[in-house]
């Protein structure tokens, strides 16, 4: 077992984002959450990331707790998260990002650093060579010299995975990554998203969406309503559970909900 997250609350003020939520993903698993909007993924994900400290339960990540500690702590104990809305410096070239995906490996000084002594040099050597490899795996030869903000969407969103597999984690968070995709992004991501599970057989837990995706790539999924969970199991499973459907019609209108409805069938 790679993570283990046991009764989460989460409260602000009088408000309860996450109640007594428990889960655990597997060695080499992709486990999605999902839910509609306001469920409290996020906020979980913040959890897991230190941006949150729960008052309430418990997160063991290879028997470590990941409470109480710094979002920077997390990231050294093999916790990356791609994010949402871009975090990149587009100012920068696409292998200078991923090369900052790298910091938490570099353990030379500052006085070697400024001398480029030998520790420093072999380091960053290693990690041009680990990045050049992220490149090619990503597909991004073609613009690893160009500055990121002159890339298309789908590309940047490719750096932002790059960058963080580039801290060579544990486990990776996906927030939304095919959010803002058009079809052939999304296609493209998910081929990523797949060889990641695949070739480097990183433990993921991805937050998204696009049912589709989510029904094709997951493992198993777990759905939040109201920051309480209502389901846990393969996408079999979620896709005829009573408790789903309700979270996602309930309170619908009938055409919106004729088109939910239509995703969850088709989504598998």
């Amino acid at each position: 077992m790679t993570l283990a997250a046991a009764g989460i609350s989460l409260s602000f003020g009088g408000t309860k984002a996450l109640s007594d939520v428990s889960f655990d993903v597997g060695s080499g698993e992709l486990f999605a959450i999902i839910g509609p909007n306001g469920a409290g993924k996020t906020s979980l994900f913040n959890c897991l990331s230190g941006v949150y400290r729960p008052q309430q339960g418990s997160i063991v990540l290879d028997e470590e707790s990941l409470l109480g500690r710094r979002p920077d702590a997390i990231a050294r104990m093999g916790v990356a998260r791609m994010f949402q809305n871009i975090e990149l410096f587009e100012n920068l070239t696409v292998l200078d990002n991923l090369k900052l995906g790298r910091h938490l490996h570099l353990n030379y000084s500052a006085f070697a650093a400024a001398l480029y002594l030998g520790k420093a040099r072999k380091a960053e050597r290693l990690a041009r060579e680990f990045v050049e490899d992220l490149v090619h795996f990503l597909g991004l030869e073609s613009v690893r010299h160009q500055p990121v903000g002159m890339l298309p969407f789908g590309i940047k969103k490719r750096v932002e995975l790059g960058r963080a597999l580039a801290m060579e984690p544990k486990l990776l968070l996906l927030d939304e990554p095919v959010a803002g995709m058009n079809a052939e992004e999304t296609e493209d991501m998910a081929r990523f998203i797949l060889d990641v599970r695949g070739e480097m057989g990183i433990s993921m837990i991805m937050v998204e969406h696009d049912m589709r995706l989510v029904m094709d790539l997951a493992d198993r999924i777990m759905v939040l309503d109201f920051g309480k969970r209502i389901s846990l199991g393969t996408p079999a499973e979620v896709r005829v559970d009573p408790a789903v459907i309700a979270a996602y019609l309930g309170g619908a209108d009938s055409e919106t909900a004729a088109a939910d409805q239509a995703t969850l069938e088709a989504a598998t």
